[in-house]
Formats: C-alpha cells, structure tokens, sequence
C-alpha cells in the first residue's frame, strides 16, 4: 500500500497538470535547502573522485562523526562499530526490523503513526499491534501500552517527536515503556528522525529510550539528515544498535542495497561537524509558522488542534465537522485546492483527524487556512 502523502501529492500534481492552483500541506518537505557547506562538502567529494563503493555500513568517517554525535546528544558512549549508515531512515528500520522479527512475532507501533511501520511489519511477517496514543497525541496511551504489550512482545516502535502529531513523549512515560520492554524482554527501536525539531527547552524534554539506564542492550535508535539538514533527496540516515545486532543489519544491507554514496556520507560529516546556525534559525522559523497554524485552526468553524511540541506537522481534531478524515480530505484538495491527508493514512485511529505540514512558506500557510475556512463556512 503506498505511503498516503505520495498518493495525495500525485493528486494534487494531477490538479495542477489541469491548471487549478494548489497549495501542498501534504508532504514533510522542508522548504529549505541545503545549507551551501553541506552541498559544497559534497561537491568536493565527487570532485575529487568519491564516486565508488565504500563499506556496506558507512564509511569509518561517518560512522565516527554519528558515533561521537549521538553520543554527546544522547549522553551515552556509542562507537563506531554500533552505527549501520543507509540511504535514508527508512532503511535502518526496515533492517532492523530484519534482523529482529520472525514471522509471527508481535510488534507493537503508535496508532496514528508513520505508515511505514505498519507496512514493514507486514513485510517480515510480524503481528501487528498498534497502540493508540493519547489524545494531545504526545505519545502512547500508556495504559493501553501496558494492556498490549506481553512476552510475546518482539519489538516496540516509539516516535518522538512523532509524525502525524508533531507530538513529544513526556519523560515519565519514556521512563515506564523502558521499564516495561526491560519486564518482558522487548527490544525498542526509537526512531528520532525530528529529534533537533523540539521547541521546548530543557534536560529532558525529548528523551531518548537509548539515554535510559540499562536500555543500550535493547535499542535501536533510527535518525538521519532529511528533517534537520534539508537532505531530503540526498538520501542518508543511520540506525545505532548493539554491535552483535548491527553486524546482522550490515548483512542485509550489502545485499539490499551494497552501500550508500559516498559523496553523500561526505556530505552528512559535514552536516553534523559544521556549522550548525541554519538548524537553530529553521526551527526557530518553525516555531513562528506552527504557531500561526496553531491559532489559525483553531479559529476554523469545526476544528480544535493542540500545539505540537516538535517536528512540523499540525493534527487538528475535526470530529464536530461530522464528516470522514478521508472524505473531508479529498474535499478540501477538489473544491479548495488544499493537498493535506486525512487522519486514517495514519492508522485507525488517526479517524476524525487531519494532517497539516507547515514547511511551506507563511505565504502559502496563510492562503491554505484562508481557503480551508471558506471551504468549511460554505459547507
């Protein structure tokens, strides 16, 4: 099944290829480009000839700036050897994922939640269990957790900050989902892909599973570099595992995709050991559009949104407008021109529910509300 925001933006491009005028809200595409020293590292690497293979893994340079990166912002030791370096994020799930899951085996993901945990789960022939979250959608109802999780339990999926909510997990409840796969012998693969996206402040406002005591032995952390360096299309990511785990996920990437570019690993040392101000003024400039969408939505006949606390996506409940997520959705892009998708791309319970990405300009933020508002006033 594909991934509802490639489905939607092909529908939407198929609108403009008639001439109508869309706005995308659909689709986590940073505005931004490139910040020019990370393209210029890149450049000089295919320049001077980094056009080969390297290691199935990642090259000793990448793997050494994301050891001592996550180390330092993650407040424990990571080596080398526990970093596995693919073509995105979604590679280190899928290969840990691999490597972890046999057929049969239940594993548990957050409900809304990035579509491609359902799907890989499908892929290894896992059980699902999905998990609804609470409903400021900050991360896992935890009673429902608890209710779920078993020591038929393979592996847990945590999001934080999460897509579609742009949630972050509270502390507290990190600390009890840790306790929890330690009880019944559960790995955890956190995937952190907005972890520099969090607009509060403050020691433990967005802590990782990995940072927890006694928690190294059975995580997988995923991150990357399309969210926080606008690398979308230069396609890079790292898991970081234990070394016995991360051998297995090596394997599986020398046969599914031999290695990844290494112009572009290149590129991704630069990112993490350079200057890193375009990060700090692009989250402050996300800040200042999620808080006009904030306001915005809430202004809108029908339409209650809480305030996201990281990432760049806004979920505003529209239960009261009395229409299906999917419908409405469909709808609005049809009659208004507005590309946003619908709750349930997320999962089950994502009904009742839209997602709105607020990477785009405030120009076309402002004229996307505007005309949600007379679509909604006219109905």
């Amino acid at each position: 099944q594909n991934e509802g925001a490639y489905a939607v933006l092909a529908a939407a491009q198929a609108l403009e290829a008639q001439g109508r005028d869309v706005i995308h809200l659909e689709i986590g595409q940073p505005a931004y480009p490139t910040p020019e020293h990370v393209v210029a590292a890149g450049r000089a690497a295919l320049e001077g000839g980094q056009t080969k293979y390297s290691a199935p893994a990642g090259t000793p340079a990448l793997k050494e700036s994301i050891a001592a990166h996550v180390s330092q912002t993650r407040g424990v030791a990571v080596e080398a050897v526990e970093v596995v370096v693919g073509p995105g994020a979604k590679p280190g799930i899928l290969a840990a994922m691999m490597a972890l899951v046999e057929p049969g085996d239940e594993v548990i993901y957050p409900d809304p939640g990035f579509p491609s945990y359902s799907a890989t789960v499908d892929l290894v022939g896992g059980r699902h269990r999905p998990v609804p979250l609470t409903a400021d959608g900050r991360g896992f109802d935890m009673d429902a957790l608890d209710a779920t999780i078993s020591d038929s339990t393979r592996l847990v999926i945590v999001n934080s900050p999460g897509n579609p909510t742009g949630g972050v997990m509270p502390a507290e409840d990190v600390r009890r989902l840790c306790e929890l796969a330690k009880r019944h012998d559960v790995w955890v693969l956190t995937d952190e892909i907005y972890s520099r996206l969090v607009y509060e402040e403050g020691e433990e406002v967005c802590l990782s599973p990995l940072s927890v005591d006694g928690m190294q032995e059975r995580t997988i952390l995923v991150d990357g570099f399309s969210k926080t360096y606008c690398m979308t299309g230069w396609r890079l990511g790292w898991a970081i595992a234990p070394p016995a785990l991360a051998a297995r996920m090596e394997l599986f990437c020398v046969h599914a995709w031999g290695c990844t570019a290494s112009f572009t690993q290149a590129a991704g040392v630069m990112a993490l050991e350079g200057p890193q101000d375009s990060v700090d003024e692009m989250r402050e400039e996300y800040r200042r559009r999620r808080d006009f969408v904030v306001a915005a939505l809430n202004g809108l006949p029908g339409v209650s949104c809480p305030t996201p606390e990281g990432a760049f996506y806004a979920f505003p409940n529209v239960e009261a407008i009395g229409m299906p997520s999917t419908e409405l959705a469909s709808l609005i892009l049809q009659e208004a021109g507005v590309a946003l998708l619908p709750g349930t791309d997320f999962g089950a319970h994502g009904e009742g529910r839209l997602r709105l990405s607020y990477v785009s300009s405030m120009a076309d933020l402002e004229e996307g509300v505007s005309r949600i508002d007379k679509f909604l006033t006219s109905l």
